[in-house]
């Protein structure tokens, strides 16, 4: 399995459900797909340097490391871009962990 670290922003506009039960979500079907979710890290609510669209001029980051396989990325790839929750994501291969004995 690979190492990955998505950093998701998260849309918060006209949100009814709080930021902990969003990250909640994302870790849950991080582990449904089959990946093993490392650590999450909550970042704040920040203002976009360009803005897409006057509805989302800001969003709250989070970073999730997570193992998985590239079937496993396929499929949250998927399953993100179709989502209302997140409203960017971004993917990137970490290196191994070394094992130390």
């Amino acid at each position: 399995m690979n190492r990955y670290e998505g950093l998701f922003i998260l849309n918060t506009a006209d949100r009814e459900e709080s930021i902990q039960d969003t990250v909640d979500k994302l870790t849950a079907d991080i582990t449904g797909a089959g990946g093993k979710v490392e650590t999450v890290q909550k970042m704040d609510k920040k203002a976009f340097a360009r803005v897409a669209n006057k509805k989302n001029t800001a969003g709250f980051y989070v970073n999730i490391v997570f193992q998985g396989t590239q079937e496993i990325m396929q499929t949250l790839k998927g399953k993100f871009d179709m989502g209302t929750e997140v409203f960017r994501v971004l993917y990137t291969r970490l290196p191994d962990v070394e094992k130390t004995a």
